[in-house]
């Protein structure tokens, strides 16, 4: 059980089942299905191992050679579960290994003294549906985190994406229903769960997702590092290639800047992920049916350094996406002191602060980004006001922040849980 910490009165987890069945934190961000929610789950984890909680993170195996268990840090553990043919399941066929996986879950945890876990953090809904009937099991509590949600998916899909289909509707429904406590990672967020998914208010708890500021900070830029023109200006687009993040927006509003005499470069980092595996070619065919191939760099995705200097290197960074539940490229651009022009949508709004570290642009008109992004190149003193605008947004966002925030919120689904117990207990005592 969870002792009591620091003299507080809210009991603090002791052990933490992390779950994530679709995609591993050890994978690099920016492809497949890694993404922001992989940055989240391993810097989380690397916290509250700093605060005494150990955490122990269970994902799908996804080769025969990857050990039952990695540890990725201390107190931080992988635990990789056989549940399905090693490769080749997408998101939409993994449903239907969730029971395997649910099994392997729950024969880590039976093999240990009951009572080994004190909380059960699901990320995504198929780890949810997992956490829902692990938490039945085990008697803890369990709080869910989706990152992104179906329906608000399908409210702003883009133009040839596939809709999410119907069983994630229903599967989110039925987590949002039992789940302890929800964690959003903004404000609109929570109103999205409270409107579309009929969740608790009072179940709901804005965390709001951080940034590594010790990697990512102000420094000098070097764009031979990326073979980038030394004096040229240059637009960043990093992220996973599909339609829901829009690059190809960017390559339309780069075809009419050089209509209008831009000599700008584009940079596009990242691999296909999701719907555009159906054509991971789609991006270059599009640069060279617009004539402009000739300035659009296609890059692997970064990691580390090497990505914070890919930041530092871009006069902007470009996030067009038609939905973000935060939008974690946006924040650490922003960090290292590059402005981000960005959509109005979900937590970019808070993530990007209008006319401070950068610009929202409403909708997806290549004009209006083109408009928006020549206006910001074309005027170095306003870059420069909002560089600094955007090193101080990002410092007011930290993932020992975020940590110490959860932390809240575990306490209080802890304490509930205990709460409701005992209530329980007492109950079924003054019955006898």
């Amino acid at each position: 059980m969870a002792d009591l910490r620091s003299g507080g009165r809210w009991p603090t987890p002791r052990r933490i089942a992390t779950l994530s069945v679709h995609t591993s934190p050890l994978e690099q961000p920016g492809t497949g299905d890694a993404g922001g929610m992989n940055v989240y789950i391993v810097e989380i984890a690397k916290r509250l191992a700093e605060r005494d909680v150990e955490v122990e993170i269970f994902t799908r195996a996804t080769t025969r050679d990857l050990p039952p268990v990695v540890e990725m840090a201390p107190g931080v553990h992988v635990r990789h579960v056989t549940a399905g043919p090693y490769e080749g399941l997408s998101k939409e066929e993994l449903p239907s290994q969730l029971c395997a996986f649910t099994h392997g879950v729950l024969r880590a945890e039976a093999a240990h003294p009951p009572g080994h876990y004190d909380l059960i953090h699901s990320h995504y809904w198929l780890s949810g549906q997992v956490g829902w009937l692990a938490r039945e099991r085990w008697g803890v509590p369990h709080v869910h985190t989706a990152h992104t949600l179906a329906k608000v998916k399908n409210r702003f899909i883009a133009a040839g994406d596939r809709p999410e289909p119907k069983a994630r509707v229903i599967g989110e429904e039925q987590v949002v229903a039992a789940s302890d406590r929800l964690v959003a990672n903004t404000g609109f967020e929570a109103q999205d769960l409270i409107t579309h998914y009929d969740a608790d208010p009072a179940l709901v708890s804005v965390v709001e997702p951080g940034v590594d500021l010790r990697r990512f900070r102000p420094g000098a830029a070097d764009r031979a590092r990326f073979g980038l023109p030394e004096h040229g200006r240059i637009v960043a687009f990093v992220g996973r290639i599909q339609p829901l993040k829009a690059p190809d927006v960017l390559i339309a509003a780069l075809a009419e800047m050089r209509a209008a005499g831009s000599t700008a470069t584009l940079v596009i980092c990242g691999g296909p992920s999701g719907s555009g595996l159906d054509r991971p070619s789609s991006l270059i065919e599009l640069a060279s049916r617009l004539g402009v191939s000739d300035s659009v760099v296609f890059l692997p995705p970064q990691t580390g350094d090497d990505l914070a200097a890919l930041y530092r290197a871009a006069d902007l960074v470009a996030v067009p996406s038609y939905n973000e539940s935060f939008g974690l490229v946006a924040l650490e651009a922003q960090a290292c002191g590059t402005p981000v022009v960005a959509a109005a949508v979900g937590g970019l709004v808070t993530a990007v602060r209008d006319g401070v570290s950068g610009v929202l642009v409403d909708g997806h008109d290549p004009r209006d980004w083109a408009k928006a992004l020549d206006r910001l190149l074309d005027a170095p003193g306003h870059r420069r006001r909002l560089a600094a605008g955007a090193v101080a947004h990002a410092s007011h966002f930290s993932w020992d922040r975020t940590a110490e925030t959860l932390l809240r919120v575990y306490r209080d689904a802890v304490s509930e849980h205990r709460a409701l117990i005992t209530a329980r207990v007492e109950g079924a005592s003054c019955a006898w």
